[in-house]
C-alpha cells in the first residue's frame, strides 16, 4: 500500500472516531434521564439526609440509619415521624430528602408531586390489638368494619364479655389509617367517638391501659403488652404474623414505602440500597416486618 493510501486511511479512521464521540455525546444529551447509581458497596460516604413521615416505617428507618452511620462516620441521617401525609408532602416540597409512607400515593398527591419515585422497603400486616384481659379471640373483617363504624358497640356481640368497645384509631395524617380505610372500611365512615392517636406507639399504649379498647397498628407493635386479634377468613382464624403475611393468608396487609423526588441519587440512593441489602432486610425482619429482598 502507498504512503498516500495509508495517510488517507488514517485520516478516515480518525474522522470516524471523532464522529462517533460526537454522536455519543448527542445521544446522552437527548436520551432522557439516566438512572443514577449509588456509591459502590463498602465505599465510605458523607453528607446529610433528612428522612421523615410514617411512624410505621420509622423504626426501620431509625435502625437502618444507626447501622449506616456506624459504618460511615461522615454521614448524618436525621429520621423523624409525623405520619405518611407529612412524609409525602415534605419530600414533594423539598423539605426532606426521603418521605416515608405506609400506603400508596393518593391521587391528589400524584397530581401535586408527579416526580415522586416509590421504593418498597418492606411489607406489613395491619394488626387489630386488644387488651390482654379481653377474652375475645378472633373477628371477621366484616365485624372489624362494624366495630369501626359503630354498628357493633359491645364485646358480647362478637364473643367477648359484656363490655363497651372503646374504638381507637389513627389521625388523618396516618398511612396506617389510610391503608386500614382501603383494606377494611370499604369507604364507610369511622364512628364519631373513635379516639384518634398520632402514632402506632400511642395506640399500643392506649390499648394496654384500657380493658375494653381495640386499635390497629403495624405488626411490629404487637407485643407482650397487648394481644393480637386473629382474623377469621372463611372460618379459619389467621394470626397477624410475618409468616402469614408472606404466605398471603393474612388479609390485612400492605407495602411500606420510601419516596424521593425523582430517582434517588447520592446519599439517599446509598441509604435506600442499604435498607434493601441483606443487612437492611435483617433489620426489617428484626423489627417485626416482612422483608422484600
Amino acid at each position: 500500500m502507498s504512503n498516500r493510501s495509508l495517510r488517507f486511511l488514517t485520516v478516515t479512521m480518525a474522522g470516524i472516531v471523532l464522529l462517533a464521540v460526537v454522536m455519543c455525546g448527542c445521544v446522552g444529551d437527548q436520551g432522557g434521564e439516566v438512572t443514577p447509581t449509588a456509591e459502590p458497596t463498602g465505599a465510605p460516604v458523607s453528607g446529610s439526609l433528612a428522612v421523615t413521615g410514617s411512624t410505621t416505617v420509622l423504626p426501620i428507618a431509625e435502625r437502618a440509619a444507626e447501622a449506616f452511620m456506624d459504618a460511615n462516620a461522615e454521614a448524618d441521617i436525621q429520621v423523624s415521624g409525623g405520619g405518611s401525609s407529612v412524609g409525602v408532602q415534605a419530600v414533594g416540597e423539598g423539605t426532606a430528602d426521603i418521605g416515608m409512607a405506609s400506603r400508596e400515593l393518593k391521587d391528589a398527591e400524584k397530581e401535586s408531586y408527579p416526580d415522586l419515585v416509590q421504593y418498597v422497603v418492606a411489607k406489613d400486616g395491619i394488626a387489630l390489638i386488644i387488651n390482654n384481659e379481653n377474652p375475645a379471640e378472633s373477628l371477621t373483617v366484616e365485624q372489624v368494619r362494624q366495630i369501626y363504624t359503630g354498628e357493633i358497640t359491645n364485646w358480647n356481640e362478637v364473643g367477648g364479655s359484656d363490655a363497651v368497645i372503646v374504638v381507637v384509631g389513627r389521625d388523618s395524617a396516618s398511612g396506617t389509617r389510610a391503608s386500614f380505610e382501603e383494606l377494611v372500611m370499604d369507604k364507610q365512615e369511622f364512628v364519631a367517638t373513635m379516639l384518634e392517636k398520632n402514632s402506632n406507639g400511642a395506640v399500643q399504649q392506649t390499648i394496654a391501659g384500657t380493658p375494653g379498647a381495640i386499635g390497629y397498628v403495624g405488626l411490629g407493635y404487637v407485643g407482650e403488652t397487648v394481644k393480637g386479634v386473629e382474623i377469621d377468613v372463611d372460618g379459619t382464624p389467621v394470626e397477624p404474623t410475618v409468616e402469614n403475611v408472606i404466605a398471603g393468608t393474612y388479609p390485612i396487609s400492605r407495602e411500606l414505602n420510601m419516596f424521593t423526588e425523582g430517582e434517588a441519587t447520592g446519599l439517599a440512593a446509598t441509604y435506600i440500597n442499604f435498607i434493601l441489602s441483606d443487612e437492611g432486610q435483617a433489620i426489617v425482619e428484626d423489627e417485626g416486618f416482612v422483608p422484600v429482598a
